[in-house]
């Protein structure tokens, strides 16, 4: 766990050009401690300690506005920017070297399935108040826009923006370039 910590702290150095020191970082960045927090709450989750992971989980939403469900799953080096607000589901799955930023929701649109949270693939981008809803998938190098409502999956390496969210397909031709929205829905 502390090997995983070191690695978060490490990996928002590299990321974030506000980020100082270690020190500042691991101390200040509500990131590190929601993260934190979260491994401690899901492997009690693992251990069908519901209660004491949803303790866990109230207490790091409390304290730094991330509210993370422990029996979500998570790869390795996270970054949720800033942080407030952000809510990431039960059956939620996020790949490796994500970010996310501020005012995003990885939620559910209905409560009688059993997968009904998003899956992030590696090397997600998700923007500012983005809704990422119901069991859909983000492949890895996709990036969502702020704001953008995601109802679809959104293949690898694509850019979703919009509500609803639509892919956005860069067309070349001779002289310029032109971004058009490809309507998915």
């Amino acid at each position: 766990m502390f090997r995983a910590l070191n690695e978060d702290i490490r990996n928002i150095m590299k990321r974030d050009p506000a980020a100082k020191s270690y020190l500042e970082v691991l101390f200040l960045y509500p990131s590190v401690h929601a993260l934190f927090a979260y491994r401690i709450g899901h492997y009690l989750y693992k251990k069908n300690r519901f209660f004491l992971a949803r303790l866990i989980s109230q207490w790091s939403r409390w304290m730094t506005g991330i509210e993370i469900h422990p029996g979500a799953t998570i790869g390795r080096r996270l970054f949720i920017d800033h942080g407030m607000g952000v809510v990431i589901g039960e059956t939620t799955t996020i790949g490796d070297d994500c970010l996310i930023y501020h005012g995003v929701t990885l939620g559910g649109t209905d409560t009688k399935e059993k997968k009904r949270h998003p899956d992030l693939g590696n090397h997600v981008l998700v923007g500012a108040g983005a809704k990422i809803l119901g069991p859909i998938r983000m492949g890895d190098g996709a990036k969502i826009g702020a704001n953008s409502v995601v109802l679809k999956d959104v293949p690898e390496g694509a850019t979703a923006v919009g509500i609803p969210a639509r892919i956005l397909v860069k067309k070349h031709s001779d002289s310029e370039v032109k971004f058009l929205y490809y309507n998915y829905i």
